[in-house]
């Protein structure tokens, strides 16, 4: 179906943010939710469940084979946290129908040794070094057109961005009306990324436990945080940390933040990038994130809200994250109640962006695991 059709989904049982509800009728028209139950078009969905398009809030795109990648799996968005150069943001921004909408964070900013500044094809003029640098990056993804801004936090000695110059990059984002993302995979990053005062901190320690300071520090501040269980799962298991430090160390984690009330917001590292620790597939990986996110004691609706309604508002995307009329038509239409088991979420038996119905993957349930 194109997005310029009128079709309704007729049976649906539709995830509200809460509760699911009796059956009823959602109608699509063009690239939006209509008022009305009526259409040309029907589709009798026999009581399967009407979810918002999921949001992946932390990617990275390469090729537009992520975007559909992501589409065919129900991720309608992709908020990518490092693209470059200009020209492939460009070509990507030239795709439409069947593939994910996306945001990106253009070049992120880092420092002069850490391991970003390793990855192939990084940017000399990412590194910054200085609250002026940060200034003149910020000014520079404003001029590319940025949705946010990402900068990577590391502990001392590691080689990351001083400290004055990421609390000016989370100040000058603040200053231009764009959200600042900080990575951290370490206690003192992390603690070092709250302290700039950014919109989002994504990953979660690898060597222990977030500071209680620090908990305390993003709820006085409404802070998020974006887990990326699946890429941190990926490189516990590769070994590299060794016995250390394990996925239940890290969830444990991460059922401290939600515990204390820290929002929290589903995100993978989906990459296929050489050089990145372990690389994530665009798309399954994001219902394998939200298994993991049970494990760490969140409610299957909790985790469901995390990939819609709450990325949706945390990131400012107004006109998603909900079905409601005149909100964007990016559905997911999945068999079981994912509110009961989260697992069903792979169990996809259509998905519309923008109204524009996409591929899905092949068999009941697609490929299990995270890839």
């Amino acid at each position: 179906m194109g997005g310029e059709d009128r079709i309704a989904l007729r049976n649906v049982r539709v995830f509200d943010g809460h509760a699911l509800s009796e059956p009823r009728t959602v109608v699509i028209e063009g690239s939006v939710i209509a008022d009305g139950a009526t259409a040309p078009a029907q589709l009798d969905a026999a009581g399967a469940v009407l979810l918002p398009g999921l949001i992946d809030a932390h990617v990275h795109l390469h090729t537009a084979e992520n975007l559909s990648d992501l589409a065919r799996w129900g991720v309608t968005t992709a908020l990518d946290m490092g693209c470059w150069p200009v020209s492939r943001i460009a070509e990507l921004r030239k795709e439409t129908g069947a593939v994910a909408d996306f945001r990106t964070a253009g070049l992120p900013a880092i420092g002069p040794s850490g391991n970003h500044a390793r990855i192939p094809g990084m940017p000399a003029d990412a590194v910054i070094l200085s609250a002026e640098a940060a200034e003149a990056h910020v000014a520079a993804r404003v001029r590319d057109g940025s949705s946010f801004v990402k900068g990577i936090a590391e502990g001392p000695g590691r080689g990351g961005p001083p400290p004055d110059a990421l609390l000016a990059l989370a100040s000058a984002a603040r200053s231009n009306g764009l959200r600042s993302v900080i990575h951290a995979d370490t206690v003192d990053a992390f603690s070092l990324a709250v302290s700039t005062g950014a919109d989002f901190v994504t990953h979660l320690p690898l060597d222990g436990e977030v500071r209680v300071d620090d908990v305390a520090a993003m709820l006085a501040r409404g802070q998020a945080v974006v887990p990326t269980l699946t890429m941190l799962e990926g490189i516990v298991d590769s070994g590299m940390l060794g016995a250390d430090w394990t996925m239940a160390d890290i969830t444990a984690t991460l059922a401290t933040l939600h515990s204390h009330g820290v929002t929290i917001v589903a995100g993978t590292d989906a990459n296929n990038e050489p050089g990145a620790p372990f690389q994530v597939s665009h798309g399954a990986s994001l219902h394998h994130e939200m298994e993991l996110m049970t494990l760490a004691g969140m409610t299957p609706t909790e985790v469901l809200r995390s990939a819609t309604a709450v990325a949706a508002e945390a990131f400012g995307l107004e006109d998603r994250g909900v079905i409601e009329p005149g909100k964007r038509a990016d559905l997911l239409l999945v068999e079981g109640d994912p509110t009961e088991d989260i697992s069903v979420t792979r169990r996809i038996r259509a998905v519309w962006v923008a109204g524009s119905r996409c591929p899905v993957p092949g068999g009941a349930t697609g490929p299990p695991g995270r890839n």
